[in-house]
């Protein structure tokens, strides 16, 4: 079997240059790279090696590459050698309709002709044979010129596994869906991480008339119509061609106002390529009390209609209720704080920064503290921690968590443990995690690598950072010396295109200090 892996700078088919992963979940990764022939930006899928459902994507990719219509997101080159594996596709710009909902409340005119836009062109893909399955605010852009960009068709459905019998009703949904959040900034089900769940009544949805005032009725009638939720008389719609009739038929002949100038921020080049998820990584199964839906949620996680005021995954604005913000308070200590002063504490054997080097762990682990083996066998994915050790690009990853990004609500934090073979002065570490913004994460030193609550509690905070992605590095001001290193996360970032699942990872790890 090959060893090949991609990572930065890394060139496919003698053109494209690897530049940022975007995304890495499940034996595939998403990259922004350049197509150094065109001198252009695309996006790339890699895989690893016998990667399982690399056929259906390779089918579907190639499926949506025969397509024509400019609202659906281009396949530009397709390689299925089982070795080497890539899809290059175009790199959409734009903000995503997640992006739109989370900054303002839209004009029902206007989100019903983006969704409009959508579904004509979900339509044309089933006239051709191909349906999404995986419709979501984040695959549907809104670009700078006012078009309407669909991402992740083909493609998304494959990587995550999920097929249906029933294609057209399936995507018929799913747009009314993307159409109920257009106009009432709510998520007609309570597995979006991003949106605030719709109100029920009855085991269903509010209409939208009912959740936001003065909404036209014929977008409220065709809103409900898509999703059932009309009266008896009411003919659902059995195909996104018939949705996005009515829709054309109903909306004003107003254009949508021009995009407003693109936000500096990490969010933006997430989602700039929405490639979907897998249920499972690297072929772990979840363990069993993941896949619970936690019974209650943090509090201050929900806006009001029409906004978005969630921990998830836009990062316009993270906004952590009160009792996340106390959680964090309660599990973050410093030296000065919570071990000064104590007969053999860490922060008692300061020492200085003189002749620092590259410090090389012996080892890397898993670090759950808070389950035993009996509830969490994995110990947050053990066999990928010295991943960040060899350079391998898989890197290291927690394992998913539903609901919430505090762990699912079912503990404080989980984490890496390095050991460095003997007590060390760490003066700094670089890390490089995951592209998708939101985790917060904190240093810890001690000296034991116990699987336990009393551990972690023992041991010294040496630095601490909110809202992490991407390269960085951490410098410890008041450096201990100790053996164990733990890269400690108190929330998750969400798991790309996925309902309501959050995960961490870390792909590099360098330690600098004296021994």
């Amino acid at each position: 079997m090959s060893t090949f892996t991609s990572e930065p700078g890394t060139r496919l088919g003698g053109r494209y240059r690897l530049e940022d992963r975007l995304a890495a979940a499940g034996g595939w990764s998403a990259w922004k790279a350049i197509d150094e022939i065109l001198a252009r930006p695309v996006s790339v899928i890699t895989f690893v090696s016998g990667f399982p459902r690399l056929e259906q994507v390779v089918t579907g990719a190639r499926a949506a590459s025969r397509l024509t219509d400019t609202r659906l997101t281009q396949v530009f080159d397709v390689e299925d050698n089982w070795d080497h594996p890539y899809i290059v596709l175009e790199w959409p710009v734009g903000d995503t309709l997640a992006d739109l909902l989370a900054t303002e409340s839209m004009e029902p005119a206007a989100g019903a002709r983006i969704v409009a836009e959508a579904a004509a062109a979900i339509a044309a893909a089933h006239a051709a044979g191909l349906a999404h399955l995986c419709l979501q605010p984040e695959a549907v852009r809104w670009t700078a010129s006012g078009g309407v960009k669909v991402t992740g068709l083909g493609i998304d459905a494959a990587l995550a596994g999920i097929t249906a019998d029933d294609p057209e009703l399936t995507d018929t949904i799913g747009l009314g869906s993307l159409l109920y959040a257009a106009l009432t900034g709510m998520w007609p089900g309570a597995d979006h991480p991003d949106l605030p769940p719709a109100p029920m009544s009855e085991g269903r949805p509010r209409r939208p008339r009912q959740v936001r005032a003065g909404l036209p009725a014929s977008l409220d009638d065709i809103t409900s119509r898509a999703l059932g939720l009309g009266g008896q008389n009411d003919h659902p719609f059995d195909s996104p061609a018939e949705l996005s009739a009515a829709l054309a038929a109903a909306i004003p002949p107003v254009p949508i106002p021009p995009a407003a100038v693109p936000r500096r921020d990490q969010r933006t080049d997430q989602r700039r390529y929405d490639a979907g998820a897998t249920r499972s990584l690297g072929g772990q199964r979840e363990p069993a009390y993941r896949q619970r839906e936690p019974a209650y949620r943090q509090p201050g996680q929900r806006g009001s209609a029409g906004r978005v005021a969630v921990a998830a995954f836009v990062a316009v604005a993270v906004v952590i209720g009160l009792s996340a913000a106390a959680l964090h308070f309660l599990h973050t200590r410093t030296p000065a704080h919570s071990q000064a002063g104590k007969p053999g504490s860490s922060s008692s054997r300061n020492t200085g920064p003189r002749g620092v080097t590259v410090l090389t762990p012996q080892a890397a682990n898993g670090f759950d503290a808070y389950h035993g083996a009996a509830q969490d066998p994995l110990d947050e994915n053990n066999s990928m921690a010295a991943n960040v050790l060899d350079g391998n690009s898989a890197g290291w990853q927690t394992e998913q968590y539903i609901g919430s990004p505090f762990f699912g609500n079912l503990k404080p934090g989980s984490g890496l443990i390095l050991n460095m073979g003997k007590p060390v002065t760490i003066t700094s570490v670089t890390i490089e995690f995951g592209a998708m913004p939101g985790a917060n994460v904190e240093l810890k030193e001690g000296d034991s690598d116990a699987r336990s609550a009393q551990n972690e509690q023992s041991m010294v905070t040496v630095a601490a950072r909110d809202d992490v992605s991407g390269s960085q590095t951490f410098t410890i001001a008041k450096p201990v010396t100790d053996q164990y290193l733990v890269v400690w996360f108190t929330k998750l970032p969400p798991l790309a295109h996925t309902h309501a699942k959050y995960m961490a990872q870390v792909f590099n790890i360098v330690i600098r200090g004296t021994e």
